[in-house]
């Protein structure tokens, strides 16, 4: 993503910070990120009950998806969300797409990202920001270009700056260009920019998936060719 893309160009013209003004930029994401995480946690119990309570009467145990996600530089954590898809079935563990798997219910919560609401405790702990590169899989780590792998130098986030120009429709080249981006021009300010787009998306239900997937095709690798700008 090249610093004067469409849509950008507010940010790519700021002064580059020193390494102190850097660090306090950090700090102060991170109180923000604690402070916002808990007062919202507190707001939406009813919400979260609620989502919790269809679930269980819906689709069973377990409430909660858990998985582990690579987060800052890389370190291992466990993401929680709201579980949208059925188990696979006897004999489909293969075959089984998430788009076979994905209940009704969990359409809802995918279209107005509900299903994200409990992440609000991983930004509460520390492993993840309210914006910063989605959490991808683990499995990625050895796919990603150097480049790309420097995504992970910032914590990874509920949204970001991917996620409102386009979240899941863009290609996986496009959106870890995106995240690059980020981890190179961020600021408190596009910070803000970015979760008042996020609502804004949410309610327009924007770019929630690619077309012929539930969520995004899995992430491969880049060609060196592609690698090269080629």
């Amino acid at each position: 993503m090249r610093a004067d893309s469409p849509g950008v160009e507010s940010y790519s013209q700021r002064t580059p910070t020193d390494d102190v003004e850097r660090e306090l930029m950090r700090a102060v994401k991170r109180l923000l990120d604690a402070t916002v995480a808990a007062v919202a946690l507190v707001v939406l119990l009813p919400v979260l009950a609620a989502v919790g309570l269809a679930i269980r009467l819906r689709m069973g145990s377990p409430i909660l998806f858990r998985q582990v996600r690579p987060g800052l530089h890389g370190a291992p954590f466990t993401l929680v969300k709201f579980r949208t898809m059925r188990p696979a079935r006897a004999g489909e563990e293969e075959l089984a797409t998430d788009a076979q798997r994905l209940t009704g219910l969990g359409r809802f919560l995918r279209r107005y990202s509900l299903d994200e609401l409990p992440q609000l405790w991983n930004v509460l702990l520390g492993d993840m920001s309210l914006v910063g590169p989605r959490p991808l899989l683990m499995r990625y780590l050895d796919r990603y270009t150097s480049e790309q792998f420097r995504r992970h130098e910032m914590r990874p986030g509920i949204t970001g700056w991917a996620q409102v120009r386009g979240r899941n429709a863009v290609s996986w080249d496009a959106r870890l260009a995106m995240d690059i981006w980020y981890v190179d021009n961020w600021s408190l300010a596009l910070d803000a920019h970015i979760l008042l787009e996020t609502i804004a998306r949410v309610v327009m239900r924007d770019g929630i998936s690619q077309p012929g997937h539930a969520t995004m095709p899995e992430f491969m690798g880049t060609s060196r060719s592609a690698a090269n700008g080629k």
